[in-house]
């Protein structure tokens, strides 16, 4: 069994979640997770992440380039002491698709008045 699988399994099974229960939570069939678990398959990164951090371990662990599974991944150290970063980065894909669009029309919105700001200057 390759690291993957044998991780997700092991990080599963230590939150005393049945496959049926942890794929119900996931929101992907039963074989599908089997599947991840015997390395028949490999799961997208948005699986990926979600399983993370239902499993409250971090990416790197489950991908073997760590051995300390960890529940805050190396990236999300990248800004450790800023709130706002962590939600714009890391809660993004958990917003519907509408509230995505509304998210980044609203960036836009943002860089058009900083540009508007600085021709003044």
């Amino acid at each position: 069994m390759s690291v993957l699988g044998k991780r997700l399994k092991k990080a599963r099974e230590s939150k005393g979640l049945t496959q049926l229960s942890a794929a119900k939570k996931l929101g992907i069939s039963n074989g599908t997770l089997s599947g991840y678990e015997r390395n028949y398959r490999d799961p997208d990164t948005a699986i990926l992440d979600k399983m993370a951090e239902l499993y409250e371990v971090n990416v790197d662990w489950l991908l073997g380039r760590t051995d300390d599974p960890g529940s805050e991944s190396s990236a999300k150290e990248e800004f450790p002491f800023d709130p706002e970063a962590n939600l714009f980065f890391y809660e993004f894909e958990k917003l519907s698709e509408e509230d995505k669009q509304k998210a980044i029309e609203h960036i836009k919105f943002l860089q058009h008045m900083a540009k508007e700001v600085n021709k003044k200057k």
